[in-house]
């Protein structure tokens, strides 16, 4: 408890799923989070993540952000930093699944697969990377940075070409910028979920599709948003420093089998 005393946060859609997992562990080892959403509402029903997070004694805002927005991921963070003076972590998570083979996907679910999965991790580095750059370090630290990528950004995304694209341009993207600021002191990894089940409404996988899942992960049990949260506020953390360009694979082994 308390790995991120004092530290501010935000967290891109993270008002469902993944996004809503991060943001509640982060507030609960005491981090402020501004929660970065194009809507409040949770997608699989259930009480807003704002609500969860003030009633359970933490410190949280909602912000309605369009990702793939300049403006929008630039207020995000003045936010913040009006707030508290500082942003020390930024978590890049939003992200939408339209799906089709090459031939099949239309210009626009391209456009707006890639503007919200890959700009839209863009526009939070930037936002993010330009504020950290004016701050005084914690210790070695700037700021840091983790995005979530997946393991389609290393592997094909069957019948998602899109998203695997947007993917694998996170996890390219991550080292980039890791390469390019350590000397500044800015942290920047990524987190890659291999089978994660969420409650976001919608597609909800056939048995075939959980037994397939199943069969290609050696872990006994497929993921759970907590997973890849608790991978996330390691990276976020004062104990990763030494670390950076990285994609850490939470998928219960899927990649090593």
């Amino acid at each position: 408890m308390g790995r991120l005393n004092g530290h501010t946060a935000i967290v891109t859609g993270a008002a469902s799923g993944i996004g809503r997992a991060i943001a509640t562990l982060f507030a609960t080892e005491g981090a402020y989070v501004l929660l970065a959403d194009i809507a409040n509402e949770p997608r699989g029903g259930g009480a807003p993540t704002l609500d969860v997070i003030r009633e359970a004694g933490g410190e949280a805002d909602f912000l309605t952000t369009d990702v793939s927005q300049w403006d929008n991921m630039s207020a995000a963070v003045g936010h913040v930093v009006k707030r508290n003076g500082r942003l020390d972590i930024i978590v890049n998570n939003a992200a939408i699944g339209d799906g089709g083979r090459l031939t099949e996907t239309t210009q626009d679910v391209w456009d707006r697969t890639i503007a919200v999965n890959l700009t839209g991790v863009f526009m939070g580095c930037k936002a993010a990377a330009r504020q950290m750059l004016t701050q005084e370090p914690r210790g070695e630290v700037r700021g840091r940075i983790v995005n979530i990528s997946s393991q389609h950004g290393m592997i094909a995304s069957p019948n998602h070409i899109a998203y695997g694209v947007s993917k694998a341009g996170v996890v390219y993207m991550t080292r980039q910028i890791a390469a390019d600021y350590a000397k500044d002191g800015i942290v920047c990894n990524a987190v890659a979920p291999g089978k994660i089940l969420t409650d976001m409404g919608g597609h909800v996988p056939t048995a075939a599709q959980q037994a397939y899942s199943h069969s290609r992960t050696p872990w006994p049990r497929l993921g759970q948003p907590e997973d890849v949260a608790s991978a996330a506020l390691f990276l976020a953390s004062p104990e990763a420093t030494y670390i950076t360009g990285e994609n850490l694979m939470v998928d219960g082994g899927w990649m090593a089998s």
